[in-house]
Formats: structure tokens, sequence, C-alpha cells
């Protein structure tokens, strides 16, 4: 694939102004699927099934298998519509979407056409730098997921060079709510961190609401970036491109980057944006172009026979609005009141894209000042390394267990680096890593004292110095004796005996 030109992004936001929309696709963790009663996937409880076993003759368009509503996504769906600042719709109707899907059976989508659940909504974004952004929510609408492709043969593991790929309907007919925003204007350079914030902001609600574990990294939350360039002082729209299924935070504020850097460069040179799907490439950092789209996709749109219209009772959406727990602006302000951070501190938190994690962590009985340094430290450091996104790496219950072990004493932070290394990859909890790679702290001040005693010996010149009330001088027997302890020592309780053995030995 041959690598597009760039311009410099400083110079690009000279010349255009990027205009923005999103389509945020979440799958809700209802018990059973959209329409059906098949075990739903994107529920935890029902994951690691073996493929083309949570399906039933809806999820497969079988001849004569009709769908039925699943009423708790419904409600979740309600819920969502209410958190982003939308009202209900009192009548929503259900409609066909023709398009084929080679892993949707019946070979059409059951989605919302012109009448969805939820619509005329607002979303308060904070970026990084502290600006607070509204983003005017067009619609929220539900409909059923398609199945999975697995492309084989090929280096890539997608369709291009593959020898040919299987068909899982598991996850077809998973009950999803899509969040479409309105024509986002006045970002500017802020742009691609507008584009992570905003997503960031829906996972929080969703999982607030308790709708959706909305892991990116698992496709329960997907976004669709949609990017074009304004000349500057023309006032005209671009032609817009569509980014499909980000799955990742940093990857949608990489992919907003890279295709403002990218149309700055075809249109300086006098050239034309083709108006099409693109599909990121986490590995390379760039997009490729995926199909034409128009605005007028005809998709054949027409109401759903054998679906009734959804009709919620003013009562239900009083007791759902009633439920809806702290819009995320106010819990961020109480988070950062509760754990007594700073706002630099706060803003770190909040810039990693983690406040989820932390306060999942802090919840798991984590101190919230340890809970952050682990997690936007060394956490994001090895995802960092592995390009992937800190919360798929490991689970907040295990850093608290982490962070617990430093406390008691069982870990330094040294061995808790490389215990966290094993959890990372694979290896078990921490406790049980500690105890597979032998990382357990030496408590015992026996094996230390002869640590200690072999490094003076060894360094009789430091030894005097120390005698002589040179304390700083015994650094150099501390090192000596941790890495004959391979880092498994108290670090401070080896300088202690240290000072204490000098004057004895």
């Amino acid at each position: 694939m041959a690598k597009a030109e760039l311009m410099d992004y400083d110079k690009a936001l000279e010349l255009f102004e990027p205009v923005l929309g999103f389509e945020v696709h979440i799958e809700l963790n209802t018990k059973t699927k959209m329409f059906s009663d098949a075990p739903n996937p994107a529920n935890s409880e029902n994951q690691g099934a073996e493929p083309n076993t949570q399906i039933t003759p809806v999820d497969l368009g079988l001849p004569g298998s009709l769908p039925v509503v699943n009423e708790q996504a419904v409600k979740f769906a309600i819920s969502l519509g209410l958190a982003l600042g939308c009202e209900i719709a009192p009548s929503s109707r259900f409609a066909r979407k023709n398009y084929f899907y080679p892993d949707l059976a019946k070979n059409y989508q059951i989605s919302q056409s012109d009448e969805p659940i939820a619509h005329d909504g607002n979303v308060e974004v904070e970026l990084p730098n502290g600006r607070v952004f509204q983003v005017s929510i067009e619609r929220a609408h539900m409909e059923e997921d398609a199945g999975k492709l697995t492309h084989v043969g090929g280096s890539t593991g997608r369709i291009q060079g593959a020898e040919y790929s299987l068909v899982d309907y598991n996850r077809a007919g998973v009950p999803l709510v899509e969040i479409v925003t309105n024509i986002i204007y006045g970002a500017e350079a802020d742009a691609p961190d507008l584009a992570k914030a905003y997503v960031s902001t829906i996972r929080d609600i969703a999982v607030s609401l308790g709708i959706s574990e909305a892991k990116m990294e698992r496709g329960n939350l997907r976004c669709d970036a949609n990017i074009s360039l304004t000349p500057r002082g023309t006032g005209k729209l671009g032609t817009r491109t569509e980014t499909k299924n980000v799955n990742s935070l940093r990857s949608v504020e990489r992919a907003i980057r890279y295709e403002i850097q990218r149309q700055a460069a075809i249109l300086a040179k006098g050239g034309t944006i083709t108006q099409e799907t693109r599909h990121w490439h986490e590995d390379t950092g760039v997009t490729s172009a995926g199909r034409p789209k128009s605005d007028a996709d005809d998709y054949r749109y027409f109401p759903e026979p054998d679906l009734l219209p959804v009709r919620p009772s003013v009562e239900l959406i009083d007791e759902l609005r009633a439920a809806l727990p702290e819009a995320p602006a106010v819990r961020r302000r109480r988070l950062k009141e509760a754990w007594s951070f700073t706002d630099l501190e706060f803003q770190d938190v909040l810039n990693s894209g983690l406040l989820v994690e932390v306060e999942e962590t802090v919840a798991a009985g984590a101190a919230p000042a340890q809970a952050r340094k682990w997690w936007t430290g060394e956490i994001a450091r090895l995802a960092n390394v592995a390009g992937a996104d800190a919360s798929s790496l490991v689970s907040p219950l295990h850093v608290s267990e982490l962070i617990a072990m430093i406390e008691n004493g069982e870990l330094t932070d040294r061995l808790a680096r490389q215990v966290l290394e094993g959890v990372v990859a694979g290896e078990g909890g921490p406790a049980e890593v500690t105890k597979s790679r032998g990382l357990v702290v030496v408590s015992d001040d026996g094996p230390l004292i002869a640590a200690i005693d072999e490094a003076l010996a060894a360094q009789p010149d430091v030894l005097e110095k120390i005698r002589d009330g040179k304390v700083q001088a015994a650094g150099a027997v501390i090192g000596a004796v941790m890495k004959a302890m391979r880092g498994t020592a108290d670090a401070a309780r080896v300088r202690e005996l240290v000072l204490e053995r000098a004057q004895q030995v």
C-alpha cells in the first residue's frame, strides 16, 4: 500500500478548517439479543462460546422466524438517550435497511430510519487543555449488529490477500445503539483531542449507566469518524471521508490527525477528495480507501412489517430519568475532590483516557494516588510500547491487588513492575505471577546481612568512608546488595542494615 503524502499539521490548520462528525455504536449488555432469545455475546457472562452456537432461526433469517423486541434493550436505549440530553420519541419505529451484509444472513439489518427512539441532544466534552466543547447530538437509534468475518490465509487478517473467509453469526442480532452527532464546527487544532475526548465521554456514560461494558478492544464500542476540510475564508463544506470502526481511543485521535494531514496535502495541490469509507490500520498508523460512499445511499428503508412501533409511557421515561447517574462533568468534579487531586493530577488522568480504570481501581480498594500513578505511569508505558489501549492490558482489580501487595510489603515498586509485566503477558494475577517468578520481597534479615557483609568486604574503601560518617557512600553497597538479591530486598531496610553492619564488621 503506497504511503500517502501528508502536510504538516500546523500548516494544514492554517489553510483549512476541520469539520467533524461521529457515529458511535454501543453494544448493549442485555442477557439476550435484540430480536431473539439467543445469548448475547456482548454480555460478559456469554463470552467465549464456539462460533455459530449463540444463534436462533431469527438470527439466521430462516423462513417463518419472527423477531421480538428486547424490552430491556429499549429501556437501555431510552436511558442512554436521556443521558445524552435527548428528547425521547413518544413513538418510534423499526425499519429494514436493505444492504448486503455477508455476515447478516437475512441480508438486511433491522434498524431505525426516520423515527429514532431519541433525538436532539447535547453532550459536554472537556478537552485536555481545559476547553469545554458542546457536541450536538442529532439522534440515537436502536438496531442490531452484524456477525463477524474471519479472513484466513492472508498476512494481515484482512480480506485483502485472504484465501477464504469464515462467518461466525454469534454476534448477529446483538443489540446496538448508534449515536449520530450533528456537524461539528470550531474544533480547529483541537480536532483530534475532541475526537478522543468525545468517544471517551460516551464510553463513560455507557459504563456509568451499566448498559454496556463499552470495551473498544472487544468491539463493544466502535466509532466511525467523519472528517472534511473547509478552505479558510470560503465557508464551503469540503468532501468528507468516513473512517470506519476505529476501535481504541488512541486510534480515534490518530485517525483524525492523519486524515487532516492527508486531505490537506491533496487539496493544497489542487486535487479532490473522494467521498468514501476508509479503514484505519493500527500497525502502520494510516487509513486506506474502502468503498465509495454517497450522501444519497439508497438503502430502500421501509417499516419493519413484523414489529410494532415502540411507544414508551411517560411514566417509564420519568422512572428511567430519575434513575440516571450523575453527568460526566459533575462526576469528574466529584472525583477530583474525593481523591484530593490537584488540577494537574486530575488532568493527567483525563488526558490518559483512564478515568474509568482509575475509578474502578480505587473502588476495589486502592489509594487514589497509587491508582493514578500505576495507570498513567507504568501501565500507560507498556500500552505505548504495545501500541494498545492501557485498559486492554490489565484489569482494575489486578492493579488494586498489585498496589495492595506493595503496601503490605510483599513487593517493592521494582518487583511490582516485573509482576505487572507478567500479568500483562497473561501469566495470571499478581499473586500468581509473584509466586511463579519468585519475586517475593526478602523479609528475613539473615540473607540480607550475609549479602551486606559480602558487599562491605568487597569494598573496604567504602566501608571506611561510612565509618568516617560519610553515609552517602552507603549507596554503592546498597546497590551491590540489591543486585545480589535480584531486587527482592527492601531498599530502606538494606540501607538501615548497611549503616548498622558498617560499625560492627
